[in-house]
């Protein structure tokens, strides 16, 4: 059997890990990806619950491949993921065009299920918490990534329970990969060409597998040689322990940007939420952080509006972003996931949430806007990963992770060059390689 298969992804990294290793799996029974969804043979949706309207993205986008469709053999449509986890039976029972509904921890068994239902012609939810035995079942199938910068997980599930979220119901309780099957796995994307390591997790900075935690497998990553530079994320604020903190004082390879959600200012608000943290212990692991590297700048997550919030309890999260300065961060106004605690709650007035939404992002736009600018003129490492979407100029990133754009020649990709910058936007910084012969300004 050779058939083609796209895969459209939303939401997180996680998400676009979890793709990568579907094509590598599928790979084995004949399924070759394809770049043009109208040439496939099957068409998998993968599926994020954290957005508004998750549920409904993903019938419009069914929607789409019918029409498109309409006058060619129907494709195999599957939908993964963590609506499909979420919503299971009930989506073969709305939408007939859906042929299979797979968990995000069912994808291990994907080229049975494929197979099964190829032979047998029923439709099929699989939707079982079944996560050591994906990540074996995965540890045996190389990891064919052949990105410069490489999603690794290493990490899944949440026993947090933070009142508006899904994830405890759509990705289980946490879990742990095996130490040295992640190491293989790097080892396997260097090999590769990958020289950034990115880390994956929901609550990623929670990983303990038999008392070696996050701060021991970064130390073990970054002797392996070939890499380059590490990150990790998802961080929750009550897992940045000690030991983690301290690994900024000795690693080289560890990226200064700390992504770490705080979601409000204010004490009332994070209780409500169920997060299990407070603005004291959070600015506490900010300076701690800071003292131990200077260099070390933040990013977070912020909901807006979440119910209960007061004009005071927004206060707080404008007075705490003002204080700590994030350079990078998403905000939006709070949404109700179903089958979660803040789902019966009342919403605040949407007018009202939107006026917030807009004072908050004008806050943190202006942080980005002058971080870029006081790079102006300075020189930084950049690690060059591919050439920009028109074929013209290199991209890459910056330690800070802000997208870096110039012109230079292909034999860079790859490599950390000096590049100096000429100027910058909220997003992005333009500039000169200064190790080359290539001067061109971008």
């Amino acid at each position: 059997m050779d058939q083609k298969i796209f895969i459209k992804t939303f939401g997180c990294q996680m998400n676009e890990y979890d793709s990568n290793r579907i094509y590598d799996t599928l790979k084995k029974i004949g399924y070759n990806k394809t770049e043009k969804y109208e040439d496939a043979d099957c068409y998998l949706l993968n599926t994020c619950h954290i957005r508004d309207k998750a549920k409904e993205k993903v019938y419009h986008e069914i929607g789409r491949v019918k029409k498109s469709f309409k006058l060619k053999s129907k494709p195999l449509i599957i939908v993964a993921g963590c609506v499909a986890q979420a919503e299971n039976e009930e989506m073969l029972k709305r939408e007939p065009y859906i042929d299979l509904v797979v968990g995000p921890q069912s994808y291990h068994k994907i080229n049975d299920i494929i197979l099964n239902y190829k032979n047998k012609n029923e439709k099929i939810e699989e939707t079982e918490f079944d996560v050591v035995s994906k990540f074996e079942y995965l540890s045996k199938i190389k990891n064919k990534s052949k990105k410069i910068s490489s999603f690794l997980t290493i990490q899944e599930g949440c026993d947090k329970f933070c009142h508006f979220c899904v994830v405890p119901y759509t990705r289980g309780p946490e879990y742990s990969r095996p130490f040295n099957q992640i190491l293989d796995e790097a080892k396997n994307l260097i090999d590769n060409g990958t020289k950034e390591i990115f880390l994956l997790g929901q609550n990623v900075n929670a990983y303990n597998y038999k008392d070696l935690r996050l701060s021991n497998l970064i130390l073990e990553i970054e002797k392996l040689q070939g890499v380059e530079r590490i990150r990790y994320t998802t961080s929750h604020p009550k897992d940045m322990t000690e030991d983690l903190i301290e690994v900024y004082k000795y690693s080289k390879k560890l990226m200064p940007l700390v992504h770490l959600p705080v979601q409000s200012g204010s004490d009332k608000v994070l209780k409500l939420m169920n997060r299990k943290h407070n603005i004291k212990t959070y600015l506490e692991t900010v300076y701690k952080l800071k003292k131990i590297n200077s260099k070390i700048e933040f990013s977070s997550d912020f909901i807006i509006a979440y119910p209960g919030e007061n004009e005071k309890d927004f206060e707080d999260t404008i007075n705490l972003i003002n204080e700590i300065k994030f350079i990078n961060s998403f905000s939006f106004i709070f949404s109700p996931r179903p089958g979660t605690v803040a789902s019966k709650l009342d919403t605040l007035d949407k007018k009202k949430s939107l006026l917030r939404l807009e004072t908050v992002q004008k806050i943190l736009f202006k942080n980005q806007i002058e971080m870029n600018k006081s790079i102006e003129n300075k020189i930084i490492n950049v690690l060059v990963e591919n050439r920009t979407d028109d074929k013209t100029k290199l991209f890459g990133r910056s330690e800070y992770m802000t997208s870096v754009v110039f012109y230079g020649s292909d034999d860079l990709i790859g490599k950390i060059v000096k590049v100096k910058i000429l100027k910058s936007n909220q997003n992005t910084l333009f500039g000169t390689i200064i190790d080359s012969t290539h001067q061109k300004v971008a």
